[in-house]
């Protein structure tokens, strides 16, 4: 079934015409679309996106480092089957009813087309990009079990993430339409915070972005904060009441951006002469005294 709509972004998620057009192109040319950026760059929240979009349902594969390709297909749930034979539960002549469908599964047996999201597929061993390699060309696979062909109902269309923990295989990559999400610059990411909270302060959220990337940019740095620690701080910010004229001089509340002792210490050297910024001025959590 051909491919008729397009996705022209949604009202909850900022896209570039870059990453707009890439998601037509995968569709059009029924390749998968791996998605590359540094966390927060919102990955993840693209398949939402897209199935937002295009009116389809959102189906969510979580790779873990023990995943397997097969996982994705089915499960032949051997231990369920044993245990029905010992206690008499049902015929367990009949295989099929232990044959559970995996994500990839329940896409290609849809009765209407899906988004599958493949999240964080780097986190799996080096094989596993590779062993979807015919399932995801085929949009077929083969059980075993019950000698049947599972055939996609409709092409899905495939949203793969990396976070780039581990190379991908070059013949994996040579399928794939390919888009690195750059992460979102100062005016970007103001309209990502007006999108998720256009009622705050106007000076509040221009001071906490400004004040956002004077600490991303602090040399030595290990984890940088991202946009989804941003959206926290500012409603933290707003609802401590902060005075927005003292963010960018007083840094307060760091421990919602930063997560790592070292990136607070190197924070409070840089701003709290060694005492937690906005310490003394305010109280200890940078928050208004009632």
């Amino acid at each position: 079934m051909e491919q008729k709509k397009h996705y022209r972004g949604s009202a909850k998620y900022i896209a570039s015409e870059e990453l707009i057009n890439a998601v037509n192109v995968a569709a059009l040319l029924k390749r998968p679309l791996l998605i590359k950026g540094e966390p927060g760059t919102g990955k993840t929240m693209l398949a939402q996106s897209i199935a937002e979009n295009m009116q389809m349902r959102l189906i969510i594969w979580n790779i873990k480092s023990t995943t397997k390709a097969q996982d994705g297909l089915y499960v032949y749930d051997t231990v369920q089957r044993l245990y029905d034979s010992q206690f008499g539960e049902g015929d367990v002549r009949d295989i099929k009813q232990y044959i559970k469908l995996g994500k990839l599964g329940e896409a290609f047996v849809s009765e209407e087309q899906t988004v599958l999201l493949i999240d964080e597929i780097d986190k799996a061993d080096i094989e596993f990009p590779n062993d979807l390699l015919w399932e995801l060309d085929q949009m077929s696979f083969y059980i075993p079990e019950t000698g049947e062909t599972v055939t996609a109902r409709h092409r899905p269309i495939v949203v793969i993430t990396s976070n780039a923990e581990k190379e991908l295989p070059d013949a994996f990559l040579r399928r794939c339409i390919f888009h690195y999400i750059a992460f979102p610059d100062e005016q970007m990411m103001w309209e990502i915070i007006n999108v998720h909270y256009p009622d705050l302060d106007i000076k509040l959220v221009r001071s906490a972005v400004r004040a956002f990337y004077k600490i991303r940019s602090l040399p030595g740095l290990q984890k940088k904060p991202s946009t989804s620690e941003l959206l926290d701080w500012v409603q933290a910010l707003a609802a401590g009441g902060v005075d927005p004229d003292m963010i960018e001089a007083e840094m307060p509340l760091p421990g919602v951006l930063l997560k790592k002792d070292n990136d607070m210490a190197l924070l409070q050297r840089r701003y709290g002469g060694g005492e937690l910024p906005g310490a003394g001025r305010k109280n200890l959590t940078g928050y208004r005294r009632g």
